[in-house]
């Protein structure tokens, strides 16, 4: 975030969906994807927190996110670098969760590039 003019504490993190499904693998849990209707059951605190905090810009970082914060019509890798309407936040949009970045293997130079470049567009929109 300081990379791309962005003041930590400026910002407000919270998970959109409120819960951990996960699947036991050895000793360690991974996460499952949730389900619609675990999505749809966290949208009130949500929509509270949003209400709450005001933001003036909003971004979702991944999928499960941009899927509870502006439905099955947004998608990362169609609409990330791009600023979306939305009734939640003056200024809206989507990037990757910075967990895949460092999933991006070989590539994670230009993952974390494109992230930051995302967060660059919000911080110049916030200008």
């Amino acid at each position: 975030m300081v990379e791309a003019g962005i003041e930590v504490d400026d910002a407000y993190l919270t998970n959109a969906v409120k819960h951990f499904r996960w699947r036991p693998q050895g000793k360690r849990r991974l996460h499952v994807t949730p389900r619609v209707g675990e999505m749809n059951a966290c949208r009130p605190w949500l929509e509270t927190e949003v209400d709450a905090v005001a933001p003036v810009a909003i971004v979702a970082l991944g999928a499960i996110a941009t899927r509870s914060l502006f439905g099955t019509g947004v998608k990362v890798t169609k609409d990330r670098g791009a600023l979306l309407e939305s009734d939640l936040a003056e200024i809206a949009t989507v990037t990757i969760h910075p967990s895949a970045v460092l999933r991006a293997g070989d590539d994670r130079k230009e993952a974390y590039a494109g992230f930051v470049a995302d967060l660059k567009l919000v911080a110049e929109a916030m200008t």
